[in-house]
């Protein structure tokens, strides 16, 4: 009996042959078919959306996994100054970061003097705040257009960040690659544009042209307290229409902006853009505080002051907001046109 109940009837083939199957999808049964009042049909289904939880998992302990990791391994931030001899970019670097992490004079004295930049430079060094360690590589570039004739001078400066690009692709492209590929890229340019109040030089203009095509630029007004509130505005809006003019993109780019949000940011951002900054490394007593600046016979210009200089908008675009963004820019983009262009061209033929 128990045979007789597994073989199929007489009517539906023999066991051998392959059931035949309909591709319409089963019949659901009439109570089924009827939707629940309010239910939302299948088709009409919204995207993916955050499901509701019914108690605490632990998600949010990734962050603090992410956090500890940080903290242990630290990272790395490379900025390079560039601009004129006697601009401040060394100075301006030593205000960023509260501390001698550029260039220090050889012959120590009272008051120690930056020596002139004569060769392009970096100096490497390891900062640690609240437990936080950061690999700070400061590129320092030799007088940019003091010479009588400026012709190509950027190249040597283009030459030096192209070189960190292809560092990171011969480690990058290695069968055994380090666990840690060390990263040398230069994350931020600083421009320093002298304080001229006029128009920006048809040399700034080339070279930011150029430089704006692989990394990151930052133009700044250097050693703004020579300008009046005044000028500075008109001198500030000026800059902004000849980089408007000659398609000139400045970060933050308007390119990259990924939501709403970050182009309402970014657009203040822009409009401030370049900063009007006054670099100081020597604390003052004002007002019974200890505060950066720099000390005239018609008073203290505070550095950290934002009624007298930008600098605290520029730092907070370098470190505090848009460090991690610098990052990401530059590895996403710049070094990925860079790697894209070089693989094109070891992989053609002849």
């Amino acid at each position: 009996v128990r045979a007789h109940r597994l073989c199929p009837p007489r009517g539906a083939g023999s066991s051998l042959e392959p059931e035949e199957r309909s591709m319409e999808p089963p019949a659901v049964p009439e109570e089924e078919e009827e939707e629940e009042e309010g239910a939302v049909p299948l088709s009409m289904a919204p995207g993916p959306v955050g499901c509701q939880l019914f108690g605490y998992v632990g998600i949010e302990a990734v962050l603090d996994q992410m956090k500890i990791k940080t903290m242990k391994t630290g990272f790395e931030f490379n900025i390079m100054v560039v601009g004129q001899s006697g601009l401040g970019k060394s100075t301006m670097v030593n205000t960023l970061f509260k501390s001698k992490v550029s260039r220090k004079s050889s012959q120590p004295g009272q008051e120690e003097r930056i020596p002139k930049t004569v060769q392009l430079q970096s100096i490497t060094h390891v900062i640690e705040e609240k437990g936080v360690k950061m690999k700070l590589t400061v590129t320092d570039t030799p007088g940019f257009g003091d010479q009588i004739n400026n012709e190509n001078c950027w190249d040597p400066i283009i030459k030096y960040i192209n070189e960190q690009y292809e560092r990171y692709l011969r480690e990058e492209i290695l069968i055994t690659r380090k666990r840690k590929i060390p990263d040398t890229r230069v994350h931020g340019c600083v421009y320093f544009v002298p304080p001229t109040g006029h128009w920006l030089r048809p040399l700034d203009l080339e070279f930011m042209r150029r430089l704006s095509k692989i990394v990151n630029v930052v133009p700044v007004i250097a050693k703004a307290d020579t300008l009046t509130l005044e000028e500075r505005a008109e001198f500030k809006q000026r800059i902004q229409e000849d980089l408007k003019t000659h398609a000139i993109s400045v970060y933050p780019q308007e390119d990259f902006d990924q939501d709403p949000e970050d182009r309402a940011l970014n657009d203040r951002i822009r409009e401030k853009i370049p900063f009007a900054v006054v670099g100081a490394d020597q604390e003052h007593q004002v007002n019974g505080k200890r505060v950066l600046g720099r000390k005239t016979k018609w008073g203290i210009i505070e550095v950290e002051n934002p009624a007298h200089c930008e600098f605290p908008l520029l730092r907070d675009l370098l470190i505090r907001s848009h460090l991690q963004d610098l990052k990401d820019i530059t590895h996403n983009v710049h070094y990925e046109s860079y790697r894209v262009r070089r693989l094109n061209e070891s992989n053609r033929p002849g």
